[in-house]
């Protein structure tokens, strides 16, 4: 059994240095899952790609850090979507966007996925996010939803964040509510960043976040809110979990993803939710002190497996 099997996205990164771009590749579930990987977890990646040098670049770097991507559909004439990365002087950063034909929005529509959509439903783990449902048609929402549905019912636990990147839903926020309001019952972990949650639903603060969620019956939430740390429910318990330092970000790219790398490994390993959510911090906060959203392999050093 895999530990986890994350879903989305892997892009082509373009991040400016002085007046030089850099290229790299990433995006949310794929940050996650290479951040998990490095965490001891056996990781899977469900994505689709093309059959581009970039293409076979991601393919690269998965192989480099473990994540396993057998089984992911090539296909030919298509490339991978890439974006932009603009930083300002307190690491804030914007994202521009060119994927709207990239391969990976056809994944559960492809034949060719068969064996990997096996792979999730077998999976200790499936992890997706927000970004990942703004991927997909409703043709391909239905086989995803198909899907999830069945990894849980074989024991599975699915996690989500709900990431909400507006530009990624056409500036119609009614449709992510609506596409949304259909998973979340599906879900067992949440890991939501409190300004997405407040963005898309207008929650006032992280315990309302909380108590909403809760509604649609998931019972382990993790509420990111930056500094702020981490406000959590398991059960009828809740909890507060505090930054444990506070580090001034070169780039807070990947923070969110590298949280929930460090939450999830540390739940696979039978740790609490505290402890783990204590994991997350502390990785995040490694990730933000470096540019890119995947930091080089030796500046986790002293983190080790979860």
């Amino acid at each position: 059994m895999t530990d986890l099997v994350s879903i989305g996205e892997c892009m082509v990164e373009l991040s400016r240095r002085g007046d030089a771009m850099s290229l790299g590749y990433g995006g949310d579930t794929f940050n996650t899952a290479v951040y998990a990987a490095r965490l001891g977890l056996d990781v899977a990646y469900a994505t689709a790609l093309g059959d581009d040098p970039y293409s076979q670049g991601i393919c690269d770097l998965a192989a480099g850090e473990k994540v396993d991507i057998s089984g992911v559909p090539r296909l030919a004439g298509r490339v991978p979507g890439l974006y932009v990365i603009e930083t300002d002087s307190k690491g804030e950063r914007r994202f521009f966007y060119w994927r709207d034909s990239a391969p990976a929005r056809s994944l559960f529509e492809l034949d060719e996925a068969a064996g990997l959509i096996a792979r999730i439903e077998k999976a200790a783990i499936v992890y997706f996010s927000g970004i990942t449902l703004s991927l997909y048609t409703p043709a391909g929402l239905d086989r995803f939803a198909d899907t999830l549905a069945r990894a849980k019912a074989g024991g599975a636990s699915i996690a989500f964040d709900g990431n909400y990147r507006p530009r990624g839903w056409g500036g119609d926020p009614a449709r992510a509510q609506a596409i949304f309001r259909r998973f979340l019952p599906l879900v067992d972990i949440m890991l939501p960043t409190f300004d997405d949650e407040q963005a898309l639903w207008s929650d006032a603060s992280p315990q309302d976040t909380l108590i909403r969620l809760a509604g649609h019956g998931i019972g382990e939430i993790a509420v990111k809110d930056g500094t702020n740390g981490a406000f959590l429910t398991s059960g009828a318990a809740s909890a507060h979990v505090p930054v444990p330092e506070t580090v001034s970000p070169v780039d807070t790219t990947a923070a969110g993803d590298s949280f929930n790398a460090g939450y999830l490994a540390a739940r696979r390993r039978g740790r609490s939710s505290e402890e783990a959510a204590l994991q997350g911090h502390r990785l995040a906060a490694r990730v933000i002190s470096h540019r890119g959203a995947i930091i080089p392999g030796d500046a986790m050093a002293g983190l080790g497996p979860a």
